[in-house]
């Protein structure tokens, strides 16, 4: 990000058709068949905790976070996390989760799930999740599954089906 001038804030509604706009340019069509964007449209996500990245007015990035239950355990689901193709690999998807862990365990939550690739995500501290421990109501891969407790110990004793909250 040395190279960028860059700006995480809180989504807002009017950040909407923008955010709407790269989804479409960045997944495409195939997103709505995915088993995280279909637990998604169950569960809206909260702007309190998604947030933008901006280079100057240019919207480059985005993550949501969307509340779920494991189980009966509270939880958030991370994603889309999706990013301009122009501004890859400088740092912005980093970026956008560290704020928006920050602000989920600041505001009480204790686990954050997603879908995605452990090389990635583990670089802010997922974990893939123990076989059988928990399972999302659609096909995914079990290694691509990942947990972050943003509480020490959050995840002991969690368990169950993946389901919108």
């Amino acid at each position: 990000m040395d190279d960028i001038a860059l700006t995480i804030l809180p989504e807002t509604p009017d950040d909407a058709a923008a955010i709407e706009r790269l989804h479409e340019r960045t997944f495409g069509p195939g997103r709505f068949a995915k088993t995280a964007y279909r637990l998604r449209e169950q569960a809206a996500h909260q702007l309190d905790v998604s947030f933008t990245a901006r280079t100057g007015t240019l919207l480059v990035g985005s993550v949501w976070l969307s509340p779920i239950r494991i189980g009966e355990t509270k939880a958030l689901l991370l994603g889309p996390l999706t990013v301009e193709p122009a501004f890859r690999e400088r740092g912005v998807g980093q970026a956008l989760i560290e704020r928006a862990l920050k602000e989920a365990k600041a505001k009480g939550h204790r686990l954050v799930i997603l879908v995605g690739d452990e090389a990635y995500y583990g670089k802010s501290g997922f974990k893939p999740v123990p076989p059988g421990r928990a399972a999302m109501p659609g096909p995914v891969d079990p290694a691509r599954l990942l947990v972050a407790e943003l509480e020490e110990g959050a995840f002991e004793g969690v368990s169950g089906a993946i389901r919108p909250d």
